[in-house]
């Protein structure tokens, strides 16, 4: 499940190593329970009847102390304040819930009337639920998430392999001028679900905290300019380069379903190909950019000159050097370079095929 920026915070404000998850903690070790609001904000500030003004710095002592009490603790937004103390919520009672015990039934409708994080730790069930908007999450074991980030790290492993076998193919295709629709949108495919198993990593890196460094370090050797080879061959291969920015087709990828993402004709119809028969036969000629982005030393601004000069790739690779260095941005000495360089990485990937 992909988180927004938002639900990322959270989970970094509660993750082990920070002083808000030893607070939480020492209140579940003890089975006291609490219902703690993390915000100050006026929409919190309504809802809030009695209790005691504090106003302290927050250490996990205090909150431990202070969750002895009945009614609610408010802290402000980033938890380094406590500001309220056995305060008496009392949110909108017609917010839908699905909770039955009085204490998280108050921190749902809390978080849905606020959009606030409020955290609910169960007396009873001896377990942490934060409460984020409509998103409800239980804090689970360290051990459970390191489990299932190492699990899930595997899985990036082998989906980044396919991805590079898939670019690989496509690279030579695109030498060889035989590029169908289905070839590019199989590779933009594979760059997103290795993208969404990343995201789905960054969510464990979040609520390991400290003990996440290790798997957050393996991750981004993994997926290193994922993203951007994904926007490259959008540039590449979009209908009309002029129409719709790359990022936001990449924003129409990453919104997508599981199933629809499967669908690859879905994933044709995005890039600008419209859904008739046998789209995916359809042959296509790169503009140039992915390519040409992996010659060293060479600026994306004159790989913009370059494809707007010559339209396609394969007229970059016929053109002769007198002709690259009448290209802005382009002298005799860069203009050899990227000559040398697409022999370069034709001859690679014609051996990687076979690797």
């Amino acid at each position: 499940m992909a988180l927004d920026e938002g639900l990322i915070k959270v989970l970094e404000l509660v993750a082990p190593g920070k002083p808000l998850r030893e607070g939480l903690e020492s209140v579940l070790r003890a089975k006291t329970g609490a219902l703690i609001v993390v915000g100050d904000s006026q929409q919190v500030i309504d809802l809030v009847n009695g209790g005691f003004e504090i106003d302290a710095e927050f250490t996990p002592a205090n909150l431990y102390e202070l969750a002895k009490m009945d009614g609610a603790i408010i802290l402000s937004y980033n938890a380094r304040k406590i500001l309220r103390a056995n305060a008496h919520l009392v949110p909108n009672a017609t917010i839908p819930s699905v909770e039955t015990g009085i204490r998280h039934r108050t921190a749902e409708r809390v978080a849905k009337q606020t959009n606030e994080l409020v955290i609910s730790i169960s007396q009873r069930r001896n377990i942490i639920t934060l409460y984020y908007g409509y998103f409800k999450y239980i804090l689970q074991d360290i051990n459970v998430i390191l489990a299932k980030a190492n699990q899930a790290l595997q899985t990036l492993e082998k989906y980044k392999k396919v991805l590079d076998r898939v670019l690989v193919n496509l690279t030579i295709l695109e030498f060889e001028d035989m590029v169908t629709v289905y070839d590019v949108v199989k590779a933009i495919q594979r760059a997103e679900m290795v993208l969404r198993v990343k995201r789905e990593i960054e969510q464990y890196i979040s609520e390991l905290g400290t003990e996440g460094r290790l798997i957050s370090m393996q991750m981004e050797e993994l997926v290193e300019n994922v993203y951007d080879i994904s926007l490259l061959i959008i540039r590449d291969y979009r209908q009309d380069e002029e129409d719709l920015h790359a990022v936001e087709i990449k924003e129409q990828l990453a919104n997508l379903s599981d199933e629809s993402l499967l669908d690859l004709n879905i994933l044709a119809n995005i890039i600008g190909f419209p859904g008739i028969v046998n789209i995916l036969e359809m042959s296509l000629e790169p503009r140039g950019y992915r390519v040409l982005r992996k010659i060293p030393r060479l600026p994306l601004s004159v790989i913009d000159n370059v494809v707007k000069t010559f339209a396609s790739l394969q007229k970059i690779i016929d053109a002769s050097i007198e002709a690259l260095d009448d290209v802005e941005g382009i002298g005799e000495v860069r203009a050899r370079a990227i000559k040398e360089g697409l022999q370069r990485l034709k001859e690679q990937a014609t051996m990687e095929r076979y690797v």
